[in-house]
């Protein structure tokens, strides 16, 4: 056993960095002599997949360690990987392999029929009336954070923790069914840790084997230990009294495979909790926060937003049925996911030989997606690195290619979770925009953080404006 990991250690330091561009493959990109695109890819990978996007325009191929690596841009190349041919093209990457470790096998890293069969049984839970009777709690975790802002007074904020503990606290509740988003709790911790460690496990050249004994290896097992022993609990207790739930935890529990009749068994209720309740929190609080810097750096476009949220809503709470009319407030979201997609890059490979864009792709080649550039593809969007939500009215969206625009991926692997997001987004805009107008700190820098999801780096500080004297507080200038 330890002989086979230490060959897997010594390979990965040996591993030499292509040279050659198999025949009939996308064009190769120039990178470094030794090295190739391996340091560009480590230090700026958003600014070089733009200007392959805008230089390639299709695909290209990468020089990196191991197998071929091609990275696509146009959009009917995603959708061939994505959607048309999607069955060509497993999750069998370097980075879910990574994930599986405290993710384990729930719907992001699983595949083949396992995965068909796990998606059949969690759908129902993901129903449209069914997440919508979530509104309420979602709405009230927003009221609550908005009050304690209220009693704390004005001041400036990091809004990126203040709405990653928000997130939190909805994702815990409507899965759980308790308020897990406690600074001292035990799972928000492990969890925060599992995705910070994870993503520095799929940046690393080498990673040591879990069972070899380091501090971060310890550190990490007694994490996952941690959410396990919680979810377990929880799951025991659900079987065990039989009680109604309204929470996705009892509806998973309770679903049963049409097809087979079969329920899942505890060990897979524990992946797909954890999947859920890792990927929902942090991608709906990184999307948001993104938005509230955006409308920070462009007041006439949050003063539409206040416009609209005043008209619609009159001061009250937002409902479900508030949503249609909160047509601009849902584009501005949208236009915030374009620029800022928090799931900023999609991995797969080739499980046999293809045909992507024209080129030839061998099996085995490891095939790089992003929406962060796809969004920005000079073909399908004008002035790409401007923020203008009217990009995503009925109008100007008629006719757009399939797959310009995928902040939820797409084809049979689509997020189960995007309508819950964008309902939870579009409420929680709504009710924070009627309250506040939140400013960028005076000499704030925001730099976009590459982890599993794209978060704003190193914190978001945002002074709370209250909306009732916005109108003659003086207008601060930011960065």
């Amino acid at each position: 056993m330890i002989v086979e990991q230490l060959k897997g250690i010594a390979q990965g330091f040996g591993y030499a960095v292509r040279s050659d561009r198999p025949a009939g493959a996308p064009p190769m990109a120039p990178g470094e002599p030794v090295f190739g695109h391996l340091r560009v890819l480590r230090d700026r990978p958003l600014q070089q997949f733009v200007q392959w996007a805008d230089t390639y325009g299709d695909a290209v191929s990468m020089r990196l360690p191991g197998s071929p690596f091609v990275f696509v841009a146009a959009p009917e190349g995603v959708k061939h990987v994505l959607q048309t041919h999607a069955k060509l093209y497993s999750k069998q990457t370097r980075g879910f392999d990574k994930m599986r470790l405290f993710l384990g096998n729930g719907l992001v890293t699983s595949e083949g029929d396992f995965w068909r069969r796990q998606r059949r049984i969690a759908a129902p839970a993901f129903h449209r009336q069914r997440i919508e009777g979530f509104a309420e709690t979602m709405t009230r975790a927003t009221g609550d954070m908005l009050g304690r802002w209220a009693r704390e007074g004005d001041g400036t904020r990091d809004v990126e923790r203040e709405l990653m503990t928000l997130t939190m606290r909805i994702a815990s509740e409507t899965l759980l069914g308790k308020d897990l988003s406690g600074a001292a709790d035990a799972v928000g911790e492990a969890l925060s840790f599992l995705t910070v460690n994870t993503t520095e496990r799929i940046n690393r050249v080498v990673d040591l084997p879990l069972d070899w004994p380091t501090p971060e290896n310890r550190r990490y097992l007694k994490a996952v230990a941690v959410v396990d022993a919680v979810l377990g609990k929880l799951i025991e207790e659900r079987r065990r009294d039989g009680a109604p739930h309204h929470d996705l935890l009892s509806m998973l529990l309770e679903a049963t495979d049409e097809e087979t009749h079969e329920k899942m068994t505890d060990a897979q209720l524990r992946d797909e909790a954890v999947t859920i309740f890792a990927a929902g929190h942090e991608t709906t609080s990184n999307a948001l926060s993104w938005t509230f810097y955006l409308l920070g750096r462009h007041p006439e476009i949050a003063a539409r937003l206040y416009a609209e949220v005043d008209r619609v809503l009159g001061g009250r709470c937002p409902t479900l049925a508030d949503l249609p009319q909160l047509a601009f407030t849902k584009q501005v979201i949208q236009e915030s996911m374009r620029l800022y997609p928090p799931a900023w890059i999609i991995g797969r490979r080739a499980e046999v030989d293809d045909t992507l864009c024209g080129y030839k792709i061998a099996a085995g080649t490891q095939v790089i997606l992003s929406p962060y550039a796809t969004h920005r593809h000079p073909r399908h969007w004008a002035d790409p690195e401007v923020f203008d939500p009217d990009r995503f009215s009925a109008e100007r969206s008629e006719g757009r290619a399939a797959f310009a625009y995928f902040p939820f991926g797409g084809g049979p692997r689509i997020c189960i979770g995007n309508s819950f997001a964008m309902m939870e987004a579009q409420l929680i805009l709504a009710m924070v925009s009627q309250a506040y107008r939140l400013e960028l700190a005076p000499g704030t820098v925001v730099e976009a953080e590459r982890g599993i999801t794209l978060r704003p780096a190193p914190a978001l500080p945002m002074r709370l404006r209250p909306r009732a004297q916005a109108a003659t507080a003086p207008r601060e200038a930011t960065s």
